[in-house]
């Protein structure tokens, strides 16, 4: 005997529409799929991604970074550009892992909603795939959840974590930072995605000009690539990934504790977001530097004779570099003068 009554769906009535998220699965499938390469065993579809290591590495450090986009997603929803903050997501952990010398080698990310909208959720995931393949990273896995409930109206959350590996030999710390060393400030493509509480409360029933808006919702540079080819070709003794607690907090992070790192102000210029900012906002320029990266998205320190060196490799791959101070020897709270 068959039972001909149409099934019903007690998970969809509460919220949840598990067939979205297997045409959320399918729509991302081509783009995952064109990150990996020999070393992804399997594919999408298992409870675990599988990277095989190889045998590039003597003796192979793994290098662990997690992140979120933050409060940047709101903005992002509100001006509906959302798309872009899949590239914000990866570059904010593998940014991170080549301040210490490491190859990103595979991404996972984290996918939170109250509802799923597929197309959207596809959009984000396409993003998140297309800045791993920049990074020569694999988007080996990631999760997918609706939670009605919990996130209010069309709310969303993005999360994720790489694994990058270095030689044990090759580690970049900071502890071959001596004084006389110069800092040597990259390029930022805006605030990246740090400081959003404060911006959004800002830019709160004002008019923002087009071209601030744009700097604002511009993804966060992916620095691997050049970083990776800088450090083949210099001897960069220590580098910082400027992220929440700008210039002043960052920098001291790979200093020790007779080190002191110089900072001269005239040396450039604030872009124009955060000149904007920094006005309708009223913001110091101590809270400025606490709070944004003010046009510095990495820093290296490295010795005054390879500076024009640096300077040319990072040019090839279009991003603007300038020197911003030097480190000096010294015993101070902060760590960070500003002259």
């Amino acid at each position: 005997m068959t039972n001909k009554t149409k099934p019903t769906d007690p998970y969809a009535k509460a919220g949840v529409n598990i067939q979205k998220g297997n045409e959320l699965v399918r729509s991302i499938k081509a783009s995952v799929n064109a990150t990996h390469d020999r070393r992804v065993l399997g594919g999408m579809g298992g409870f675990a991604g599988l990277f095989q290591l190889g045998t590039k590495y003597k003796n192979p450090i793994l290098v662990g970074c997690t992140d979120g986009v933050g409060t940047k997603v709101a903005l992002s929803q509100k001006y509906n550009k959302t798309h872009l903050t899949g590239q914000d997501l990866v570059a904010m952990c593998v940014n991170d892992m080549v301040t210490c010398g490491a190859e990103p080698l595979f991404f996972l990310d984290y996918f939170a909603a109250s509802k799923l909208e597929t197309k959207s959720a596809a959009n984000i995931v396409k993003g998140i795939a297309a800045a791993c393949k920049k990074s020569n990273c694999a988007l080996l896995g990631g999760e997918t959840a609706e939670m009605p409930g919990h996130y209010a109206g069309n709310n969303f959350d993005l999360a994720g974590f790489s694994v990058g590996v270095v030689e044990k030999s090759k580690i970049i710390d900071g502890k071959k930072i001596k004084p006389g060393h110069v800092i040597l400030a990259i390029e930022s493509s805006g605030p990246h995605s740090n400081g959003y509480s404060l911006i959004r409360k800002i830019i709160k029933q004002r008019k923002v000009p087009d071209s601030i808006l744009k700097a604002l919702l511009k993804p966060t540079h992916l620095y691997p690539k050049p970083i990776l080819e800088l450090i083949k070709k210099v001897n960069v003794k220590g580098m910082a990934n400027i992220t929440g607690g700008g210039l002043t907090e960052n920098i001291p992070r790979i200093l020790n504790k007779s080190q002191v790192a110089n900072i001269d102000l005239s040396s450039w210029k604030f872009p124009a977001a955060f000149q904007w900012l920094q006005e309708k906002g009223k913001i110091s320029n101590l809270d400025m530097l606490r709070i944004f990266n003010c046009g510095v998205g990495m820093i290296c320190i490295l010795e005054e004779k390879e500076v024009s060196k640096a300077q040319k490799i990072l040019q090839s791959h279009k991003l603007k570099s300038f020197k911003i101070g030097s480190i000096i020897k010294g015993y101070s709270k902060e760590q960070i003068q500003y002259l």
